[in-house]
């Protein structure tokens, strides 16, 4: 199911979902077997056996035997990976010694203030810090996350959303990993924390007098956020229900335009959306629909200079944007401001005092086109000097602005801050990630690649490797992919991952159908009914790896998490003598009987992206690539499989029946692995020291499935 932290992660390198635990130097134990408690499922003529169901336990305090379950597999991976401890602990110390421990983020401009993080060696998590002056002197802390974290295990935050007057910072904490956050106001004037506290808020957004809060709370069972709320500022319990959103198939959130004068809600669906809006300085005044939703019509809705700029595909597959007057912005009032080409996707549009921005993709690429709306002169892209990139928009609260930030990078180009200035034209590098070590980008290559899946499609694949690499079938591979929901793995820097490319391994990303990497179509032929295709497109492209001799099936590994969990879990049971060994994180494997059950986070809100097993026609396509269902007696590669006991998003008895199921029925000797995160939830351990670690241990799995041992 949908996991979005994963995605974050992976950019970032650090892509791992487990416990932290002392791997101890045993490696005769054998693996735990599992009971079988035979549960029946009777459905569309189908009768489904699931002997492992027994897993599943949704309390807060679990089962003890299914904790005791749990834990004799991380004993058993700990002894399995005990061989390997010195190793692992030397990538650790080889990754941690690339990174600059203490480090300033780059500030951003907010109001009367230049807001930053700082972190600080041997500390895991950063503090959030502001200035009168850019250059930080006599900054002040607003929140010092190591602090707040003393006596948690995991501990994250998740709005940080400053009054307009500089005066209430609104905060969130998570405190299990179940991203299940909690509101509350500090008084950045006194250093106090305020009477206000909100369970469970997923968005906020402030009035412009600072008076009201408004935010979106999530069910408490569905974790669907169904409710808008404008809370009065300094109080315990005075909120007002502005909006609830009820078709199960929605979630709803709060936002405001850039200049502030305009409020919105939006209510999003896989395949539409709705807006509704109100003027930001009548905070109690009455909400209006802008257009009502309609199935397919997906929309977003901005406001600049009196009008409203709406980002639509009606008529328009990969998206245009209209303008529409406040007075009447029906759909009939409609004009294009920027035409639909089926060529580029449009991805976005950010506005400013006299520009706007818009992010665009084209043939697999992204793109920034700067417009100046003041003068109209031509349109202009940012320049990119690589061919092989990912390129998007940074912080930029402020509305009158002469400059745009934005982030670029490459898989051999470390993560880069720059700054646009409109009238010049001139981007100015602002800083770039520091690699210690004696980092030199020229040591490495990294390319776009091209292979032809079954139906003749052709599917891009970004591989990075050390220069001077033989493409002669030798060479190790972790190969990772996504491919759901839209969103695109863009080919990002990792310092991490300098130690599987050092020592020889290609890396690479598939840049399979589900997402939007060429744009809305290559989304579309990915999901519902199409969704084999994302199956067939990784296949394929590990195959035309291995015929064009970047790899052999003997040494190649592949990654994958949450949805890309899925991928895994659909490949080995399609493909398993693809590939050598499987790194399968955070999986969503038990598809039909997790997409049956309405009770649990996400399912009602997936059946657009996946269809309802409760309808026979999306029964008969899903249980065809459904990986719990269809694991059978065959071969498999080696496994590791990663679950975390907290997890909202993806629960964690899907990987752990997995592990099972392909325990009882593969053939061959290969070795399946369960690690379980005892502490955490769907992005793995909260503090990055924590996160590093588990990031080694997993390229600690990937080398040596391909006998790499130092």
């Amino acid at each position: 199911m949908k996991r979005l932290l994963f995605i974050f992660a992976v950019f970032a390198g650090i892509i791992v979902f487990t416990g932290n635990f002392t791997i101890i130097a045993q490696t005769n134990m054998k693996p735990p077997v599992a009971k079988k408690e035979p549960k029946v499922l009777k459905i569309h003529g189908y009768e489904i056996v699931d002997n492992y169901a027994w897993l599943r336990d949704r309390e807060e305090k679990k089962n003890p035997e299914i904790i005791k379950y749990l834990e004799a597999e991380n004993a058993y991976t700990e002894s399995f990976m005990g061989q390997h401890k010195q190793f692992a602990d030397n990538l650790y110390k080889e990754m941690l010694g690339r990174i600059k421990q203490t480090d300033l983020s780059v500030p951003y401009k907010l109001g009367d203030y230049w807001y930053f993080s700082k972190t600080e060696e041997g500390k895991q998590y950063p503090t959030f810090l502001r200035s009168k002056t850019r250059d930080g002197k006599d900054a002040e802390v607003l929140l010092d996350q190591n602090e707040m974290a003393k006596g948690y295990k995991y501990f994250a935050i998740g709005s940080f959303d400053v009054s307009d007057d500089g005066n209430l910072l609104a905060f969130s904490t998570d405190m299990t990993g179940y991203r299940q956050y909690t509101l509350q106001i500090k008084d950045l004037r006194t250093g106090k924390i305020l009477p206000d506290k909100i369970e469970r808020v997923t968005s906020t957004e402030w009035s412009n007098d600072g008076k009201y809060l408004f935010y979106g709370q999530e069910d408490p069972v569905s974790k669907r956020t169904d409710k808008i709320w404008r809370h009065t500022v300094g109080t315990a319990d005075k909120n007002d229900l502005v909006y609830e959103e009820k078709d199960v198939l929605f979630n709803a959130g709060i936002g405001r335009s850039r200049d502030r004068k305009m409020l919105f809600i939006g209510s999003y669906a896989k395949t539409m959306r709705e807006y509704r809006y109100l003027p930001a300085d009548n905070p109690l005044g009455a909400w209006k629909v802008l257009t009502p939703r309609r199935e397919g019509h997906e929309y977003s809705a901005d406001f600049y200079n009196g009008d409203f700029y709406i980002t639509t595909n009606k008529g328009a597959e990969n998206f245009k944007v209209v303008r529409a007057p406040l007075s009447d912005p029906g759909e009939k009032n409609w004009t294009d401001f920027i035409a639909h080409n089926p060529a580029i996707k449009i991805d976005g549009i950010e506005f400013f005092k006299d520009y706007a921005v818009v992010s665009e993709l084209e043939n697999g690429l992204e793109y920034l086109k700067v417009l100046d709306l003041k003068t109209k002169r031509a349109p202009a892209r940012i320049a990119t000097p690589e061919s092989v990139y990912t390129l998007n928009i940074s912080t930029n609260p402020e509305f009158e602005t002469p400059t745009v930030r934005y982030e670029y990078a490459s898989m051999i180009t470390p993560n880069s801050t720059y700054e646009y200035n409109f009238k010049t034209g001139k981007s100015e590098l602002l800083k770039q990630m520091e690699v210690l070590g004696g980092y030199d980008k020229a040591k490495y290559e990294t390319q776009r690649v091209w292979a032809t899946a079954r139906d003749g499609v052709k599917v891009p694949i970004s591989v990075v490797m050390k220069k001077g690499t033989r493409l002669d079938g030798k060479a190790p591979m972790l190969l990772y992919a996504y491919g759901s929901y839209g969103f695109s793995m863009t080919p990002n820097f990792s310092t991490a991952r300098l130690s599987l490319v050092d020592r020889g391994m290609i890396y690479a990303i598939a840049h399979i159908r589900g997402g939007s990497e060429l744009g809305e179509k290559w989304r579309q032929e990915g999901r519902m009914f199409k969704k084999l295709n994302t199956f067939y497109d990784f296949i394929d492209s590990a195959k035309w790896l291995v015929a064009n001799k970047y790899t052999s099936s003997d040494r190649l590994v592949i990654q994958g998490g949450s949805a890309g969990g899925l991928l895994m879990g659909g490949v080995v049971n399609m493909s398993p003598e693809t590939f050598k060994a499987a790194i399968v994180q955070v999986p969503f494997v038990d598809v039909m009987n997790t997409m049956l059950d309405d009770t649990l986070p996400l399912t009602t809100e997936e059946w657009i992206e996946w269809g309802n097993p409760n309808e026979k026609q999306a029964w008969d396509y899903m249980i065809q690539y459904s990986p719990y269902e269809n694991v059978k007696a065959q071969n498999y590669p080696n496994m590791l499989v990663e679950i975390s006991l907290n997890d909202s998003q993806v629960p964690y008895w899907e990987g752990a029946k997995l592990v099972a199921k392909i325990r009882e029925l593969k053939t061959n000797d290969s070795i399946i692995l369960l690690k379980t995160n005892m502490g955490a939830g769907h992005g793995g351990s909260s503090g990055r020291y924590d996160r590093l670690k588990e990031v080694a241990f997993d390229y600690a799995y990937a080398l040596t499935e391909v006998g790499i041992t130092k």
